[in-house]
Order: C-alpha cells, then sequence, then structure tokens
C-alpha cells in the first residue's frame, strides 16, 4: 500500500521536486561552499516553490546554526535536514478523518470557488464508500444553481443519496433535513458541501457559523470534521484564502488539490507550519481515485527521493 502511495506521490510531485529539491541539488553543485552566498540561495529556492517568506527564513536560519554545530557538512547532510525540516512542519497532531464508535462522522466541506470543493466531495465520497461506510451527501451551496446540480451528478454516479433544497434556500435548513435523514436512516458519514464566495465575506462566514451550529446542536455527540479544500495552484493565495476561514470556523483539516500540476506545492509548508491544522487529504490528480490520505512521511520520500549525492570540497 506505502509503494502504491509512494509512486502517485512521486508521480504527482515531480513539478514541485523540480523547482524545489533539483534546484537545492543544483546550487550544492554550483556553490559547494556552505557560506553566506549559499544560504542566501538557498532562501532564493524556497520562497521561489512558495514555502513562504517567514517559513524560508525560519528553515534557512535553522540550516545556519546546523552549520555552526557542525551537523551540517556536506551536500548529503544539507538534504537531511532539510528534508527533516520539511517532515517535522508537516506533521500535525490529528491526521486522519475523526471517527467514533457507533456514531457518524459529519464533514463540512469550506472553500473559495473554483479549489475543486464539489469535485472534493466526490472523490471523499468514494473513498469512504470503499471504505464499506454509507455515505449521504448535503447540497448547502444554496447560492449556485449549478452546485447543486453538479452534486446531484455526483450522486448519482457515486449511487449515493443527496439532500437538497431550492436554489436561494437557507443553507442551514438543508443542513438540519440532512441531520434528521442521517439519524433515521442509521448513515455513517454525512458530507455538506458549502458556499465560498469570499466577496461577500462577512454574509458566507455568518453562513457557515449557522451551519455549524444547526449542527452541534441537532447532533452534538457526532464527531465533527471542517475540511478547507485549497488548490495549490494557487501558491500564496491559498494560505490567505486559509487565514480567511481560520478566523471564521474552526478548521480541523486542509485538502489541497491539483498538487500534481503545479510547481508551487511548497505551499503545503506554510498552510501546515502557520495554521497548524493537519493536512488530510491531497488530490493529485482529476480520478475519483486521485484524492490520497496525507502522510508526511510519504511525501517527503517523495520530494526526495531518487536523488544523485553532491560532494563538498
Amino acid at each position: 500500500m506505502f509503494r502504491n502511495v509512494l509512486g502517485r506521490l512521486k508521480e504527482g510531485l515531480s513539478k514541485t521536486k523540480t523547482g524545489l529539491v533539483r534546484r537545492v541539488e543544483s546550487l550544492l553543485s554550483a556553490s559547494p561552499a556552505l557560506d553566506e552566498d549559499f544560504f542566501l540561495e538557498l532562501e532564493e529556492i524556497l520562497i521561489g516553490a512558495d514555502v513562504g517568506v517567514e517559513a524560508s527564513i525560519a528553515m534557512v536560519e535553522e540550516m545556519r546554526e546546523a552549520v555552526k554545530r557542525k551537523e551540517v557538512r556536506s551536500s548529503e547532510d544539507v538534504m537531511k535536514n532539510l528534508r527533516e525540516q520539511i517532515e517535522e512542519t508537516l506533521t500535525v497532531e490529528g491526521t486522519g478523518l475523526r471517527q467514533e464508535a457507533g456514531l457518524p462522522t459529519i464533514i463540512l466541506v469550506v472553500g473559495v470557488n473554483g479549489v475543486g470543493k464539489t469535485t472534493t466531495i466526490a472523490k471523499l465520497a468514494h473513498i469512504l464508500k470503499e471504505e464499506g461506510k454509507r455515505v449521504l451527501l448535503a447540497a448547502a451551496d444554496t447560492f449556485r444553481a449549478a452546485a447543486i446540480d453538479q452534486l446531484k451528478v455526483w450522486s448519482q454516479r457515486l449511487n449515493v443519496d443527496v439532500v437538497s433544497h431550492q436554489p436561494g434556500s437557507d443553507p442551514a435548513a438543508v443542513v438540519f433535513d440532512a441531520l434528521q435523514a442521517l439519524r433515521a436512516r442509521s448513515l455513517d458519514v454525512l458530507i455538506v458541501d458549502t458556499a465560498g464566495r469570499l466577496h461577500t465575506k462577512a454574509n458566507l462566514m455568518a453562513e457557515l457559523e449557522k451551519i455549524q451550529r444547526v449542527i452541534k446542536r441537532e447532533y452534538p455527540e457526532a464527531p465533527l470534521e471542517v475540511l478547507l479544500v485549497l488548490d495549490a495552484t494557487t501558491g500564496q493565495n491559498a494560505l490567505a484564502q486559509a487565514r480567511v476561514f481560520q478566523e471564521a470556523v474552526a478548521l480541523t483539516g486542509i485538502v489541497l488539490t491539483k498538487l500534481d500540476g503545479t510547481a508551487k506545492g511548497g505551499i503545503i509548508i506554510p498552510i501546515c507550519r502557520e495554521l497548524q491544522v493537519p493536512v488530510k487529504y491531497i488530490g493529485l490528480g482529476e480520478g475519483l481515485t486521485d484524492l490520497q490520505e496525507f502522510s508526511p512521511p510519504a511525501f517527503v520520500e517523495a520530494l526526495f527521493a531518487e536523488r544523485e549525492a553532491v560532494n563538498i570540497q
């Protein structure tokens, strides 16, 4: 299983590997001395890979200190230190979906329009169905009729039920009805689609808060996940979106989509570092099976795999 996931990761992270790991290797070949010029170049590479300014500065400073302590002396040491820093940053407590025996899991999926939210819901429903879970969908993005229709199409393809109202209706009312169906049918998982119009931020956030209140009132004992879907190709904009949603709702996890189509996969580092919210799933393609549970060790293994050694003089 690990080998299969690792193979998919290696392929999906190829652009990020080129923009980050391969560039560091080239730097080590061109400037083998671990001097100030090396550290400045390393910082530029990290920032260019969308690791972010603050995270990049912190990582380079840690590398400097490791060199002073004589823990980093060679190219192998540099790459090992970089790998360990990334894995440590990505290892945030709370990976895996919240589940309790005898209780359904409720998953509230949030994110701006265009990040692949509804498709991610379909992929997640497929994963859970494959695990033997009985899944119900709720079309609570009532602001867009197309979103309701899209979720209905996916529900038919996946052979799962969906609770929906007319466009423009109260999203919290949709969730209320879905919760009643979840309890009455003794189902295992409810996945709720929500609106994502940040241009009306105040209304959107009030809507999400109302939905959460309904869930906590009607089914307080059920484990609740609030998953934020982010598009990796948007780089630092994804981090900005995460900050906004973190202000409004208590996020429990991140789903980072489209990692296979970008060299900006480094954005996963500042997201975990700043928000301290675990990445739970990553998207590596368009197919139903291309949503993968996130594993920091597998991620860094794929990112740093198959590297040629460079000797520092």
